[in-house]
């Protein structure tokens, strides 16, 4: 059953379907030469169209001319289809694909020209089969050449088979009739479009030469597909914009930049753990890049001049060089002869911070960090070949290595930490790194690490912050209680506990330094807003008591009073001030590209609290094996993915 909307959406694209029709009047001797006319004007076979005889007249007894006037339009199906596959040449001839054809008859192609009719005849491809006089006769036909031309010369032309054009016979030229060429250049200049109208009754083709002249005269130069126009030439394709020439865009010079020869990125070496008991030698990982003297440490390479462009008028688009690049040299390393290699002063620890290279020296605590050494302060780095006992601190502008473990401690560095054994904090110590921390287990500690924790066995009841990854991998990797919150990635084992007795809250997507100044800024704000508030209040009593003493108060009521006030346009500024500043935070997290992912190899458990940017959730049920993701602001978990796994190209 039909309704009315149906009906009326069918009538309307009936509508559009017949304004896309076009139609012509065409006129010659009989039905089939004003057909013939109708057909070079249309550009399509003279199969596919449809026609009424609007006049038919014939002379009596020879005197008069015969005279068939027709009404003539393409059938719309075909039409449909025809510029379909219209489109997809159009699409390979603008990509510069290649048809690969291994069989291909032998093709026709006609050109009308002022000096002549001239026919090109192609050799067959592979099985392909020749091409014959009727498949010319054919293709005069429907170029509407039915006489002035010798069979003679036809037949020669079928015989030899040049691939060149060959003039057959005479041709009458309209002039007026030519095939007409309109020349479009983008407003960028990168590329020209052309289309082309069929010629009509007695007009002539274009040559090759024909439009190359016309995009000269349109002060088209560069770029122009010759091949294409060649093959255009033969097999024009009539009223559809194809692109003949384009542009060349201007290829910016590379910067200048510095090629390093040692690995500037420590997140990079890889934990193995042994299959059958799970323990992860940290001393046999290489984390710290050990120099000599005189070792080439990294090498600037210069900067290109990049290549000019040009547009398809000949105007040339310069290119930019690349920018060259200032060496900054860090400590203990020093230009070569050449000045373009850094080469280490010292024998020592490379380190790579803030874009310098420095060479640091070692400093080595032979046993434990205890009362026989007191708290350890070094501008370089710091091997402690035992424990850092309670009430302890080691501070490191570069790396600290423990190997034993850390109890309740404080360890700040602003490059690496290694504990080999692990970190036991009994809910006080605080450890801060500017890079890297690895460690064994991780235990009732607050961790900070300006780039990723690598974890060995567990991480249990702790709070840690890591810039863009938390790795718990080996055999009994687990995150168990507390809050983890990493910027890109969180990885273990196993998350959350049996029954959900330990909340355990996983956090990634956001810069977990920034979102804790946010955190910081809101109670603060929470804090001056009472204050403020109570300030409001006190102000409003005071100014009610005011009025009712005729605007006078007490000299000591007058002195609360405007000390209120000032506090109260304080309080207001610093409020304002910290919007702006939570504003600013919080727009800059907004902006962060990274997602965030959250994986468990073997299970995660009910009760785990799952927050991925702005979406949360807590988990009610187990899964196995999975990646918890970001999907239309929601979190989804999906089958877990080998890390290693490389994408399918």
């Amino acid at each position: 059953m039909v309704n009315f909307a149906g009906l009326q959406a069918a009538v309307k694209a009936r509508l559009e379907e017949d304004r896309e029709i076009q139609i012509i009047d065409a006129e010659g001797r009989n039905v089939e030469a004003a057909l013939n006319e109708a057909s070079l004007v249309l550009g399509v076979p003279v199969r596919n169209l449809e026609y009424e005889v609007v006049l038919l007249k014939t002379s009596f007894w020879g005197i008069g001319e015969d005279i068939c006037k027709i009404r003539a339009f393409e059938r719309p199906n075909l039409k449909k289809a025809r510029l379909e596959e219209a489109e997809n040449i159009s699409e390979l001839e603008d990509f510069g694909e290649l048809e690969i054809i291994n069989d291909r008859d032998g093709a026709v192609f006609v050109r009308r020209l002022v000096s002549g009719v001239f026919i090109k005849i192609l050799p067959p491809e592979g099985e392909g089969k020749k091409a014959t006089i009727v498949d010319v006769e054919r293709a005069l036909r429907k170029a509407g050449i039915v006489e002035n031309y010798d069979n003679d010369k036809v037949k020669a032309a079928v015989r030899k088979i040049s691939g060149e054009y060959e003039r057959i016979g005479d041709y009458i030229n309209n002039i007026a009739n030519d095939t007409a060429v309109s020349v479009e250049v983008t407003d960028n200049e990168m590329c020209c479009y052309i289309t082309v109208t069929p010629p009509k009754l007695g007009g002539c083709d274009f040559t090759f030469e024909d439009y190359m002249d016309v995009l000269k005269n349109n002060t088209v130069c560069y770029g122009i597909n010759e091949q294409f126009l060649s093959d255009f030439a033969d097999k024009p394709l009539y009223r559809k914009r194809v692109c003949v020439a384009t542009g060349k865009k201007p290829i910016d010079g590379m910067d200048s930049y510095l090629e390093y020869y040692f690995e500037t990125d420590q997140s990079k070496a890889r934990i193995v753990a042994d299959d059958k008991t799970g323990r992860v030698n940290l001393k046999e990982l290489n984390l710290i890049q050990n120099v000599t003297k005189g070792q080439k440490l990294a090498r600037k390479n210069d900067a290109e001049t990049g290549e000019d462009g040009k547009t398809v008028t000949g105007k040339l688009l310069p290119a930019k060089a690349g920018k060259d690049l200032a060496i900054q040299l860090g400590k203990n390393v020093s230009l070569g002869e050449d000045g373009k290699t850094i080469i280490s002063d010292i024998s020592g620890q490379v380190v790579f911070s803030n874009g310098k290279i420095n060479v640091e020296m070692v400093y080595m605590v032979e046993g434990s960090v205890c009362l026989k050494t007191g708290n350890i302060t070094f501008l370089g780095n710091v091997i402690v070949t035992g424990n850092v006992e309670e009430g302890f601190s080691v501070r490191a502008a570069g790396n600290i290595e423990v190997y034993g473990t850390v109890t309740k401690a404080a360890l700040d560095a602003k490059g690496e930490i290694i504990v080999n054994q692990g970190i036991s904090g009994k809910e006080g110590i605080t450890i801060h790194a500017g890079c890297n921390i690895w460690a064994k287990f991780i235990e009732n500690a607050n961790i900070d690490a300006g780039d990723s924790v690598i974890v060995t066995e567990g991480i249990i009841n702790s709070t840690i912050n890591a810039s863009k990854r938390i790795i718990c991998q080996g055999k009994r990797a687990t995150i168990m209680g507390g809050r983890v919150a990493a910027g890109d990635e969180i990885f273990a084992k196993q998350i959350g506990s049996p029954g959900g007795n330990a909340e355990t809250i996983c956090e990634v997507g956001y810069d977990p330094k920034t979102k804790h100044k946010i955190e910081q800024l809101t109670a603060q704000k929470e804090t001056l807003q009472a204050e403020f508030d109570e300030v409001q209040l006190n102000l409003q009593t005071l100014t009610n008591i005011k009025k009712q003493r005729g605007g006078t108060l007490p000299e000591d009521k007058e002195a609360y009073f405007a000390e209120l006030a000032q506090k109260r346009t304080e309080t207001e500024a610093l409020l304002k001030k910290i919007d702006e500043e939570i504003t600013q935070l919080t727009e800059a997290l907004e902006k962060m590209q990274v997602q965030g992912k959250i994986t468990a190899t073997a299970k995660f458990f009910p009760g785990a609290v799952i927050s991925i940017r702005q979406a949360r959730d807590t988990l009610r049920t187990e899964f196995k094996a999975s990646t918890f993701v970001l999907e239309n602001n929601l979190v989804r978990a999906v089958p877990y993915l080998d890390k290693e796994a490389k994408p399918k190209k």
